[in-house]
């Protein structure tokens, strides 16, 4: 069995993100089972899921009752659509999301995932400013570094070269502004500079031509950037001033990852529209959502107005069961308690990696961290490209998957590695991240060190 699993992948399937070339020779990682923070292999091999999947699995792994509860859905009404017709599993999961949701943000747009929700959340700003006679407002601002999707509109707000470069001509109307990351500001740097620079962007662009600023609380390109205390309120200023409309990209961010449902409700700021995916239904289902205020649903409510735009699978029943059964399961369990009551634990065994050299910077909120590795501490210097090839992808992210952590390693900005696991993981679990962590940053610091000493022979 596990032969032909090898050999089916290697010759039929096409995997996201994936230099498939690397498994020419190579076995592949193959996943079929999971319980709680753990999933197997297919050789039975234990891993801790340090990534909750993709930041998604909060509930985590093998939770019977959402299949439970898809099954039953099946057996009711296995799929109708939104399209102009309505189904109790839609309705009663938007009432849902909009009684949990801060302000006035009780109108809900489902789609099936996170690009399909930033693509919606977009195509519905610059809707709304036609409707409201507002035909130039179509532009939005984002962030360096911020992924926001793939699908051609959001791969315009993500703000990584690397993913733009191969696909371009990109949908016309992004600009990018500065990210929150002060482990690489100048010292005397005012703490807001980065909200003001969305201000400039938007004043270059023309007032008059911007629909949208779509931000992270946490972003999530780069490695967790946090916003400074005060950043989500000038933002929130500015964007009232020129009448643009502030976009809350909450794809990772919500259903408990930050410790609250929502994770502008961490950092005190009400957006006109919130994007989600993932935690909705702990990835158990495919699905993501648009939150909208009510006064961005106002001018679609009246004539013949309609927003044009719309997915197949958007609010699928059986999805929206499964929504249902991953809302309650985190309600009943505390899972955003639990988290804020356990981040700082894990913050603390992160930050105890500091005495490493390699170790730069550690940042995060909630169970969605990052550090942040440099070459010299001292300096904050970075690595090479090569090297930084030869650290992540020669060393550092096969020893972690070889000794049985599943976390992230990227170097889409300065390299980092990155810790999201499931809401239920407690102390048992970061302490077996520190037993793995420590040894392998620890042997990428001998490394480092032995390149610095051939540099200098």
């Amino acid at each position: 069995m596990s032969t032909d699993l090898q050999e089916q992948a290697k010759r039929h399937l096409w995997m996201h993100f994936t230099r498939m070339g690397s498994y020419a020779h190579a076995e592949l990682p193959i996943i079929v089972r999971g319980d709680g923070c753990y999933v197997y292999d297919e050789h039975g091999k234990r891993y801790l899921d340090g990534l909750s999947a993709l930041y998604c699995v909060n509930i985590g792994h093998g939770r019977a009752e959402l299949g439970q509860a898809a099954a039953r859905q099946a057996e009711e009404l296995g799929f109708y659509t939104n399209w102009s017709y309505a189904h109790p599993p839609s309705i009663e999961l938007a009432t849902r999301i909009a009684e949990l949701t801060p302000g006035n943000l009780n109108r809900v747009f489902f789609t099936s995932g996170g690009s399909e929700s930033v693509e919606s959340a977009w195509k519905l700003a610059k809707s709304y400013f036609l409707a409201r006679g507002e035909p130039r407002r179509h532009k939005i601002i984002s962030r360096y570094l911020a992924y926001h999707g793939t699908s051609m509109g959001a791969l315009t707000a993500t703000g990584l070269p690397a993913l733009r470069e191969p696909f371009e001509p990109l949908t016309p109307g992004g600009r990018h502004a500065a990210n929150t990351n002060s482990y690489r500001w100048q010292e005397d740097r005012d703490p807001l500079w980065a909200a003001d620079s969305i201000e400039e962007a938007i004043e270059f662009e023309g007032p008059a031509t911007v629909a949208a600023v779509i931000l992270e609380p946490v972003q999530n390109g780069g490695g967790c950037f946090v916003p400074q205390d005060g950043y989500f309120q000038r933002v929130r200023e500015i964007c009232d001033r020129h009448g643009v409309l502030l976009i809350s990209d909450e794809v990772i961010c919500s259903w408990g990852r930050l410790g609250h449902m929502f994770g502008c409700e961490r950092f005190g700021y009400v957006p006109d529209m919130i994007t989600t995916a993932k935690g909705i239904t702990s990835a158990y289902a495919p699905m993501g959502a648009v939150i909208a205020g009510d006064h961005v649903a106002e001018p679609f409510l009246h004539g013949k107005e309609i927003f044009n735009h719309g997915f197949t699978f958007g609010g699928h029943p059986m999805a929206c069961a499964v929504a249902l059964a991953n809302i309650d399961v985190i309600e009943r369990e505390r899972l955003c308690e639990r988290v804020l009551e356990n981040e700082g634990r894990l913050r603390a065994l992160l930050e105890s990696l500091r005495d490493l050299p390699i170790v730069g910077d550690v940042r995060g909120a909630g169970y969605f961290q990052a550090i942040e590795l440099v070459k010299d501490q001292e300096t904050k210097q970075t690595f090479s490209h090569d090297e930084a090839e030869e650290l992540l992808r020669g060393f550092l992210s096969g020893e972690l998957y070889r000794r049985g952590l599943i976390c992230r390693t990227d170097d889409r900005g300065d390299p980092i590695v990155q810790l999201s696991p499931p809401l239920i993981a407690g102390e048992e679990q970061f302490e077996e991240i520190e037993a793995v962590l420590r040894p392998v940053l620890s042997e990428a610091s001998e490394r480092v060190g032995s390149w610095s000493s051939l540099s200098r022979a």
